[in-house]
């Protein structure tokens, strides 16, 4: 038995592989492009499990992956492959179109393709997982409850409209194909592997290298923080029991303003690691100019999921974020050589 994990060397993806084999004696197959976001670092721990096998391609090169599906024989499909970064969504849209429309438009039809042909009982077994945003629902007002699955969507910019572009091809290919599909709407996660142009980890970045902690506009931006271990959990339930066609909000209860997790952040390193002068780290925060397009809030109802499945978020912010903090502490080389490749992209 195998799954085959898409975008499985970027942060969550990379996550969701290490917690699947800590937790399922199963196979897995980890593809991912290796673009600027995808580092195979975040995949060393598992170079000498037998259970886990690294390709590389792209969701979009139809004859690669249908290839890939044939030669691996998936029972399922988590799909994590997207551009994810707000900020470039705006200023390269054209990216997010190619790889979160497109690509999930060519990843559908090999997988419907791969699926016509398994036999009665492995198609009724088999499920494709999409991981989706609570940024396609768009902005809340300050007392709005927090999003359900039946919220009408309201993408505010090109990432998030990108996003639900591709959530609609999922239910289409569910509605018209038959296709097993099931939908993920998770909120911001954070903890270890994320890409340092993130606000948890670039903070913690400039802050040890005593640089500025930029807030866009006035810092008051809510969001609700989600720990990635309990993300992968989150999807665990999902790939085993969730409801064909059906959606689930993945959310952590955590709603923080900006300036409240960056003065965390601080806070924690003011006690882990001292400024040398003594001062505090939150010196360095700086306010820059407002991005456009940008949500006040996001906050998301997990109810369905609490109930249907039993799923429980089990690290709470507090524990998460100083958890997050002595990773990025731990892993200076990670980070070395992350912002080594990072920079040889940007040139």
């Amino acid at each position: 038995m195998t799954i085959l994990v898409t975008g499985a060397a970027g942060f969550i993806g990379s996550n969701f592989v290490m917690d699947w084999l800590n937790s399922e004696d199963e196979n897995i197959i980890s593809l991912d492009n290796l673009t600027y976001a995808g580092n195979l670092d975040n995949l060393s721990p598992l170079s000498n499990d037998s259970r886990h096998f690294f390709v590389k391609g792209d969701i979009g090169d139809t004859e690669y992956i249908f290839s890939t599906l044939k030669k691996y024989k998936p029972r399922a499909i988590v799909n994590f492959a997207a551009e994810t970064h707000v900020d470039n969504s705006i200023s390269e849209p054209i990216n997010f179109i190619e790889t979160n429309i497109l690509g999930t438009y060519k990843l559908l039809q090999n997988t419907l393709l791969y699926w016509k042909g398994l036999e009665d009982t492995q198609k009724n077994n088999f499920r494709f997982i999409h991981i989706s945003t609570d940024e396609v629902y768009g902005a809340l007002d300050k007392a709005a409850n927090p999003v359900t699955e039946r919220n009408c969507y309201m993408p505010n910019n090109p990432y998030s409209a990108s996003k639900a572009a591709s959530d609609h091809l999922i239910r289409a290919w569910y509605q018209t194909y038959n296709l097993p599909v099931v939908t993920t709407h998770c909120s911001n996660n954070f903890g270890p592997f994320q890409f340092p142009e993130k606000l948890i980890p670039l903070c913690i970045i400039n802050a040890i290298n005593d640089k500025p902690l930029p807030l866009y506009g006035d810092g008051q931006q809510v969001r609700d923080w989600l720990y990635v271990s309990d993300h992968c959990d989150a999807i665990r339930k999902v790939l085993k029991n969730g409801q064909m066609g059906e959606t689930y909000n993945i959310g952590g209860n955590s709603e923080r303003t900006n300036i409240e997790v960056v003065q965390m952040i601080c806070n924690l390193l003011d006690d882990i690691r001292p400024m040398k002068n003594k001062s505090s780290y939150t010196k360095l925060i700086s306010f820059v100019k407002d991005r456009p397009g940008h949500d006040r809030r996001y906050a998301i109802d997990s109810s369905k999921i609490q109930k249907e499945l039993g799923w429980q978020p089990k690290v709470n912010f507090e524990l998460g974020m100083e958890k997050t903090v002595r990773w990025y502490l731990d892993h200076d080389e990670w980070l070395r050589n992350i912002i080594r490749s990072h920079n040889k992209e940007v040139k």
